[in-house]
């Protein structure tokens, strides 16, 4: 194991999949939930910033991993088994931010899961931008006014990233887009589409070793609710 890890200096993380929850902007003293949080490294870069987390993930046994990840890192957040999509909140009127981290069909990360390509079919697509629907819309319940939301997939399906989006926008009439700047993503202009959302592709950061290269496939939007 390399040296750090064991000792909570470090944790793994894609580079793009670092990005979405950087998009909160100073997060210090704010409470922000975390929607299919397991295994937290999203919930980590929010704690370690200074958040009030919580926590939200459906799986008893993802979150015991997200608890043990914390634990080694020394960072703390509140902790909820639950269907996201059905989760109430927890009735303090609402959150200064939510990050929807939604289950997708993964394609973004054929590059180190080949299997994905054999795994998924093309029906899985509809079923998983239904369940994104039903996160999206609580994600708008639990926003406090001028909260922020932060919806990525790891997905290179438009039905899971840019079409999920504008379905949104046409519903709420209380949200808006609140456009990414380049500057917030390193200067990388390429990755921040024409709209101001971002758009990660496994050909972007590349490296003369092609072992070190490469973003997993990201789509991110951040929105504003009025």
């Amino acid at each position: 194991m390399l040296p750090g890890f064991t000792d909570g200096q470090w944790w793994v993380q894609d580079a793009a999949a670092a990005l979405p929850a950087r998009l909160f902007g100073d997060v210090g003293g704010k409470s922000i939930v975390d929607l299919c949080a397991a295994p937290g490294g999203k919930t980590a870069q929010l704690a370690q910033a200074g958040a009030r987390v919580t926590a939200v993930d459906r799986s008893p046994a993802r979150m015991a991993r997200l608890r043990d990840n914390l634990a080694r890192l020394s960072l703390q957040a509140d902790d909820v088994v639950t269907d996201a999509a059905e989760w109430p909140g927890s009735g303090n009127g609402g959150f200064d931010g939510v990050l929807v981290d939604a289950p997708c069909t993964s394609t973004g990360t054929i590059r180190r899961h080949p299997d994905v390509a054999w795994l998924r079919q093309e029906t899985d697509i509809a079923a998983l931008a239904a369940l994104q629907k039903r996160l999206l819309q609580k994600a708008v319940a639990l926003l406090k006014p001028g909260g922020t939301l932060v919806y990525c997939t790891c997905s290179l399906e438009p039905e899971e990233g840019e079409q999920a989006i504008a379905s949104l926008l046409a519903t709420e009439p209380g949200v808006r887009r609140a456009p990414i700047e380049v500057g917030e993503v390193a200067g990388l202009s390429e990755i921040v589409t024409s709209n101001g959302d971002l758009r990660t592709l496994p050909c972007h950061l590349p490296h003369a070793d092609p072992r070190l290269g490469g973003l997993d496939g990201f789509y991110a939007a951040r929105l504003v609710k009025s």
